[in-house]
C-alpha cells in the first residue's frame, strides 16, 4: 500500500470498538486515555441518533471512560450540520428522540408538521405508525427526505430492532421517494467529523468493527482505516469484500502504543 503520513487525529467508532454489549472492550478506557493525553484530536463517532453527545459521554462515564462532550459526533450532529447548510433556518417535520430533536434546534431548525422543508427520520425506540403515515403524506406533498443512518436493525437485550434504514424502507415504498442517508457509510459523515477537529484525511485514522459502514466509509473519504476484531466483522469477512483495511488488528489496546 502507499505510504502514508503519521497519524495526526483520531476518528473512532463506539460500539464493537470501545464498547461491546454494554462493556468496556479491554484496553479501550486506556486508548482514550492515551488519545487525550496526546493532545491530537479525536472524536468518537455513532449512527445512533437517539441520544445527545451529553447522554453518550454519561454513558462512557458509567463504564469507566473520561470523554469529553465535545469529542462525541452522532449522526444526528451530523445530519443538523447537513440541514443547516443546505438551507439555513429550514423546517423539519422529524421522527426521533431527543438526539435528533435537539441537534436540529441547535441548528436552527423549527419543527413542524406544516408543510415543512424536510421530513427528518431517525432512531427511535418505539416508531410510531401515526408519524410515519404523516412523514409518508408530507414527503407526497413535497418534503424532501432525510435520514440519518441505513442502519436496518439495531440491538436490544431481546435481540434485533428495526432501525431508521428498515423504516426508511416502508416509507420509501409507500411514496416512491427514497431519503438522502447522512450517517455511515457516507463519506459525508467523516468529512464533517474531520471539520468539527480540523484534520485532514491525509493523516486521520479511522478506526471501526464493520467493514460495510466504518471501513467503507474511511476508505471513501480518504483516511486510514484500521478494523478491529472485538465488534461485528470478522477477519475472514473482511477478505471477502472488494476493498481492504489499512490493518487489521485484534483490538483498540493494539494501538495504544502508538498514539
Amino acid at each position: 500500500m502507499t505510504e502514508r503520513k503519521a497519524i495526526e487525529s483520531w476518528l473512532t467508532d463506539m460500539d464493537g470498538v470501545l464498547v461491546h454489549e454494554g462493556v468496556p472492550v479491554p484496553g479501550a478506557p486506556e486508548f482514550v486515555n492515551r488519545m487525550k493525553t496526546s493532545g491530537k484530536p479525536f472524536l468518537i463517532l455513532t449512527n445512533n441518533s437517539i441520544y445527545t453527545p451529553r447522554d453518550l459521554q454519561a454513558r462512557l462515564t458509567r463504564m469507566g471512560f473520561d470523554v469529553p462532550e465535545q469529542s462525541i459526533w452522532t449522526a444526528a450532529l451530523a445530519t443538523a450540520q447537513f440541514l443547516a447548510d443546505q438551507r439555513p433556518g429550514g423546517t423539519a417535520y422529524v421522527i426521533g428522540e431527543a438526539g435528533l430533536t435537539t441537534a436540529m434546534h441547535a441548528a436552527g431548525y423549527v419543527l413542524t408538521e406544516f408543510d415543512p422543508d424536510y421530513v427528518v427520520l431517525g432512531e427511535t425506540r418505539t416508531y410510531s405508525f401515526e408519524a410515519i403515515t404523516k412523514a409518508i403524506r408530507l414527503i407526497d406533498g413535497g418534503a424532501r427526505f432525510i435520514c440519518t443512518n441505513p442502519d436496518a436493525t439495531g440491538p436490544s437485550n431481546e435481540g434485533a430492532l428495526p432501525a431508521a434504514g428498515s423504516v426508511a424502507a416502508m416509507i420509501s415504498k409507500a411514496t416512491g421517494v427514497d431519503p438522502y442517508f447522512v450517517g455511515k457509510p457516507n463519506p459525508m459523515m467523516m468529512r464533517s467529523a474531520l471539520n468539527v477537529i480540523g484534520g485532514h484525511s491525509e493523516s486521520t485514522a479511522m478506526i471501526g468493527d464493520r467493514m460495510d459502514t466504518d471501513i467503507l466509509c474511511g476508505l471513501e473519504a480518504g483516511l486510514e482505516t484500521i478494523l478491529v476484531l472485538t465488534g461485528i466483522s470478522t477477519r475472514e469477512e473482511a477478505e471477502r469484500y472488494p476493498f481492504r483495511p489499512s490493518r487489521i488488528l485484534d483490538s483498540v489496546a493494539d494501538l495504544i502504543g502508538e498514539i
